[in-house]
């Protein structure tokens, strides 16, 4: 019997290999696509994922399961998605809180988040609101520092989480008015609002995606958004600059991630639905409705977004003391 050369066998072996992933990657999905979000339901990613899973079924023709892995300031869904198979059926809606804010508010890195993922796509960005519940006498930014003297010297301000992006603006506006603001951590937005609609805490911060109706009905006061421009759903709230503190500007972006690795052909397939179905404009009215401009961005663009993100954030991280003791 004749032997092969071990060169032979291996590029043989190779291009074996080969030829069954591009099989499978052709082929690919052939069952349910999960996509993480680091928050409990009705938070911001929670909603966004939610809008974008059931147009992305449609699309691939496979369900698209939306699965809540809240804790750790998103590293824990973080962690999930980074270490999972890297064959397009576990993915992120991936933000600024698990990816530029909260790996870095841990004593030791959970993840790279630039090289740990495969960044997809980007589908939109949302400003941060800071907002109050009605009762709590605070109807602009300039009102806080005299809510929290008739307090006793000290007030809490609600967040979606430890090392959230609501977190981080709530440190930032407590350096800046030089306040004692204390941090009331929830498990996502929704439990967040509960607590500040019933008027447990004064004070919310968190991406303005599920309190555009609250606000216009009046059950909360939008104090100011931290974009540099006003948001067109609200555009009675200020920006924090016109309400005198131009320091807490911070946008959150909204985007799909995915586990290292992954084969350029499923990263294709699902980049080409996400950017067809950013475009449609119901969807875009959809976002649009919840406070997020649509703002699509492929693969390469998206990952400098989070390299940005990481290099802003992380100087804001330290001065707030948010990073490991």
């Amino acid at each position: 019997m004749t032997r092969l050369p071990r060169r032979l066998l291996l590029a043989t072996a190779i291009a074996a290999f080969t030829a069954f992933a591009q099989a499978a990657s052709a082929a690919w999905p052939e069952k349910p696509i999960r996509i993480v979000v680091t928050f409990g339901a009705g938070g911001a990613s929670d909603i966004i994922a939610r809008e974008i899973a059931t147009p992305l079924a449609q699309t691939l023709g496979q369900p698209v399961i939306v699965d809540n892995k809240p804790g750790a300031g998103g590293t824990i869904g973080g962690m999930e998605v980074a270490r999972a198979a890297p064959d397009g059926y576990t993915l992120m809606l991936s933000n600024s809180t698990p990816l530029s804010i909260g790996p870095f508010t841990l004593a030791k890195l959970p993840y790279d988040p630039v090289h740990q993922f495969t960044h997809i796509a980007q589908v939109g960005v949302a400003p941060v609101l800071i907002m109050a519940n009605p009762k709590a006498g605070i109807a602009s930014l300039k009102d806080i520092p005299k809510a929290v003297g008739a307090a006793g010297g000290q007030m809490g301000f609600g967040s979606g989480g430890p090392g959230s992006i609501g977190q981080i603006v709530g440190e930032m506006m407590k350096a800046d008015m030089k306040l004692n603001l204390d941090h009331v951590p929830y498990r996502g937005g929704a439990p967040m609002s509960a607590d500040l609609l019933a008027g447990t805490i004064p004070l919310g911060i968190d991406v303005i995606t599920a309190y555009v109706p609250m606000v216009k009905l009046g059950q909360l006061t939008g104090l100011a958004v931290t974009s540099r421009t006003r948001s067109p759903l609200l555009p009675q709230v200020p920006t924090v600059a016109e309400a005198g503190y131009p320091d807490l500007l911070a946008d959150n972006y909204f985007g799909v991630s995915g586990p290292p690795g992954m084969p350029a052909p499923v990263v294709e397939k699902i980049r080409a639905a996400l950017a067809e179905i950013v475009a449609r404009p119901a969807i875009a009215k959809r976002f649009e409705e919840l406070g997020v401009l649509p703002a699509y961005v492929g693969p390469a663009a998206f990952t400098t977004v989070v390299e940005k993100q990481i290099r802003d954030w992380t100087p804001a991280i330290k001065a707030a003391d948010l990073g490991p003791k």
